[in-house]
């Protein structure tokens, strides 16, 4: 089994040694924002892209949930591409004495060796609901603060319940804003995931750093699986998008879309309950890669922060050229 992952992983490298090349032209505007608040008039001011809500709705269901971490459906038969040390835990509990596949990595030539995950759950959002007033009018503002925490915490629960009832789908309600807005995002849950290849360790792991915010990475930090229902893969859901490896065109923009555990933003960029404009995420001054010139945004983390990750769109004015 290591030879033939061996061989996917010299490929993969070549392609990703294009990326860094890529990159190098590459230049990263900052921001971040929720699904139901984009940009919209920032993005056709800079850009002169105005997204079509199918885009959006395209967008939104190619992004996989991974517990607290991202993915995303890169082939119309569920195929799902998210980040080695995403795959990690998996890996770990498929091996044995016997194989280790942390160390010598997997590879499935065929679907038939595709490999069951023992406990792994995706998730895909399919809807969201503005619940703000419903939330806060269950809590009245002059009770003690435990008082208010537990109406608080009842009053999502119940919205919680009446909506995975009613439609199926695995329901949360999101904290945003520091308690700014409520929004009730609804999930389809997908617990027949398989394991289609990861690489070994080293190659994933190479230069010491586990996860994605250490720049320039030289490492192969990626993990494959495929998603099926009733037995059969994931077929031609409307975010399924073949992966293509054509370079972008000169000047193009790109949205790239995540499902972070939490998220903080400056109170400057806080938008009031009632407000429908767009916010601008603007952070502490942003570090950039030696390499490649691209900036990696920290952000306050006294701002509004979110109970759970909603998903979100970020860096959308990612332009190459």
């Amino acid at each position: 089994m290591a030879r033939p992952v061996a061989i996917w992983t010299r490929m993969a490298l070549l392609l990703a040694a294009a990326a860094i090349l890529l990159a190098a032209r590459a230049r990263a505007d900052e921001g971040m924002w929720t699904f139901d608040n984009l940009p919209l008039a920032q993005l056709a001011e800079r850009y002169g892209f105005t997204p079509a809500p199918q885009w959006v709705e395209h967008l939104q269901k190619a992004s996989v949930r991974f517990g607290g971490a991202s993915g995303s459906f890169v082939s119309p038969d569920g195929l799902v591409l998210t980040n080695h040390h995403v795959a990690l835990g998996q890996l770990q509990k498929v091996s044995s004495r016997e194989q280790d596949y942390v160390r010598d990595g997997f590879f499935a030539r065929t679907r038939a060796e595709e490999m069951r995950c023992p406990d792994q759950e995706l998730m895909v959002l399919q809807a969201f609901e503005n619940v703000t007033d419903r939330v806060l009018a269950a809590v009245d503002p002059k009770a003690a603060d435990r008082e208010q925490n537990a109406r608080r915490k009842g009053a999502m629960a119940t919205i919680e319940k009446e909506s995975t009832r009613k439609t199926g789908l695995k329901s949360e309600v999101v904290e945003l804003y520091r308690g700014g807005e409520y929004w009730l995002y609804r999930y389809k849950k997908y617990t027949d995931v398989r394991l289609v290849m990861a690489p070994e360790q080293q190659a994933a792991f190479y230069g010491g750093d586990p996860d994605n915010f250490t720049y320039p990475r030289h490492d192969l930090d990626i993990a494959f699986f495929r998603v099926y229902e009733n037995g059969q893969p994931v077929l031609a859901s409307p975010g399924s998008s073949p992966a293509r490896a054509t370079r972008p065109a000169r000047s193009s923009t790109s949205s790239p879309t995540s499902s972070p555990g939490t998220r903080a933003r400056p109170a400057g960029s806080r938008r009031s309950p009632s407000s429908n404009t767009s916010a601008t995420s603007r952070s502490r001054p942003a570090s950039r890669c030696r390499r490649c010139g691209a900036r990696r945004i920290s952000t306050s983390p006294r701002a509004g922060r979110s109970r759970r990750g909603a998903p979100r769109t970020a860096s959308s004015g990612s332009r190459t050229g």
